[in-house]
């Protein structure tokens, strides 16, 4: 896709072996042609994929893990799938944005040609070519995109802000979108309070949707889920944890928004459902889910992923933003030459809400 200038160079933060720290670089820059458009970096969140990408792997449980190369990674690799920038320079057959432009970037990019990717949902993709993931991502002064179409305008939205919902805003967006419509009185959990789901709280009360207990072990997160607005909090790691879930619910727990995806989540999330409830996993921390298959009819229970999001669904995201004037979750900005601090901050449970790299002056 990318067709380089011997004659002027960028530079990106570069995964070169697993587990390794992300090498500045310096790089030829792209110039765009067709339909595609070279974007100048100026902001990229933090997302705890990152992490999972950085290490190369997926704990699947059981002492198995899946290896990433298997899905298409392949090293050297910039990272960094939530970005927002100005648009540089476009191809010739480019006719929506103009140099100056401040776009964000949908980062789920597919092949283009197969039956899911022409219905809309490229971010199903088999042969997906993801920013940051199979493609060079935004962890750089400059980043290709393949096609205008996936530029979406947030010219009037907080920049540092605006990144995050190129991952964080679009996922939960995607997975709230799956436990519509709601019954007015029918209760709904959140696992993992952080960048994710301080953004579904958020979604939900704006949405309506409620009432809602926020189930994280964070006492610094769970009152970041009052100060929002929740109906209860819950530690999963109390001894009653089960019990006390059981007690908020009263039999009406319709829904449950798993951001973590830990063996211990899903447990708590699923025992606590009503019949005909629904689990959705968003999260990847990892492991295997274990639970009597004659249950699931039984219950009429529904375990459903949810994956990011498509193109539609992030602009969606995006009007209903400025529709409904959505607050913010807690942006730490940070200098985009501090992304291995960010890396391993994130890893180690201290950001509260999420970090965003900022470009550098020249």
């Amino acid at each position: 896709m990318d067709s380089f200038s011997p004659a002027r160079t960028t530079h990106s933060w570069r995964l070169n072996v697993s587990c390794d720290p992300l090498v500045l670089t310096e790089e030829a820059r792209p110039e765009p042609k067709g339909r595609e458009v070279l974007m100048k970096v100026s902001h990229c969140g933090v997302c705890h994929s990152d992490i999972h990408i950085r290490e190369g792997k997926y704990n699947l449980g059981g002492g198995r893990s899946l290896n990433l190369s298997d899905r298409g990674l392949k090293l050297p690799l910039t990272l960094g799938h939530e970005i927002l920038g100005t648009v540089e320079a476009v191809g010739p057959e480019v006719t929506t944005v103009k140099p100056g432009d401040r776009r964000l970037l949908h980062t789920w990019i597919g092949c283009g040609q197969c039956p899911l990717c022409k219905s809309g949902d490229e971010n199903l993709c088999a042969q997906p070519q993801f920013l940051g993931v199979q493609a060079r991502g935004g962890f750089a002064e400059h980043v290709l995109v393949r096609d205008e179409e996936f530029l979406v305008d947030v010219e009037d939205l907080d920049p540092a802000l605006a990144a995050t919902y190129a991952c964080s805003g679009v996922t939960v967006f995607s997975a709230v979108n799956k436990i519509r419509p709601h019954r007015e009185g029918e209760k709904i959990a959140v696992f993992g309070i952080g960048g994710l789901g301080q953004t579904a709280l958020q979604l939900l009360k704006a949405l309506g949707m409620g009432p809602v207990i926020a189930v994280d072990p964070s006492p610094e997160k769970r009152k970041i889920a009052e100060q929002i607005g929740v109906a209860a909090t819950l530690d999963p790691n109390a001894p009653d944890a089960a019990k006390q879930l059981a007690d908020f619910a009263e039999g009406k727990l319709a829904a449950a928004l798993d951001f973590v995806g830990a063996e211990g989540t899903t447990s708590l999330a699923i025992n606590g459902l009503r019949k005909g409830g629904q689990l959705v996993i968003v999260g990847l921390f990892g492991g295997e889910l274990r639970y009597p298959l004659p249950f699931i009819p039984m219950r009429a229970i529904s375990i459903r992923g949810s994956y990011v999001g498509s193109l539609k669904e992030l602009k969606e995201f995006v009007a209903l933003v400025r529709k409904v004037k959505l607050p913010a979750i807690p942006i730490e900005t940070r200098p985009m030459s501090q992304v291995n601090e960010a890396l391993h901050d994130l890893e180690a449970g201290k950001v509260a809400g999420r970090i965003v790299l900022e470009a550098e002056p020249a």
